[in-house]
């Protein structure tokens, strides 16, 4: 993995991140992925016989999995340079929709972010404006190079 790429696929995620928690508590519809990171951590810790039994502990346990996680998705966005914002559109669109439809595949509480289509929405967009700042920070990167 390029080091540049990782690094605007950090600032991507941090975007998605502070659109998701400055909007989470004051925008009634706003999606809640964060819920959805926290349930399916505690499956998986399950699995192994444990929990995380301190709320704020877990939610610092999710957040820092959904930040590695999405900036090592979005650190895809810069692994060619040919068409890095039709990537970007891509690959948000392709997060946003997964992020919508896989928690009840797998046995998650969907309502989250897909209580209906105003949240279904919001949650990809989201993730799209996660990978169009991705995008913006690699141009950016390339624009001083040259």
């Amino acid at each position: 993995m390029n080091a540049k790429n990782f690094l605007a696929g950090l600032g991507g995620a941090i975007v998605l991140n502070l659109l998701h928690e400055s909007l989470k508590k004051r925008v009634i519809v706003a999606p809640r992925i964060d819920l959805v990171g926290e349930e399916a951590l505690q499956k998986t810790l399950g699995f192994f016989g444990t929990k995380i039994e301190n709320k704020d502990t877990l939610y610092k346990a999710t957040l820092a999995g959904d930040v590695i996680s999405n900036a090592t998705y979005y650190s895809m966005i810069g692994n060619s340079p040919d068409n890095i914002w039709g990537k970007a559109i891509s690959l948000g669109l392709v997060a946003g929709i997964g992020a919508v439809v896989i928690p009840k595949e797998i046995g998650l509480d969907e309502k989250p972010v897909a209580r209906n289509t105003q949240v279904k929405a919001l949650t990809v967009g989201y993730y799209l404006v996660g990978a169009l700042a991705t995008a913006a920070i690699l141009t950016a990167l390339k624009s001083e190079k040259q």
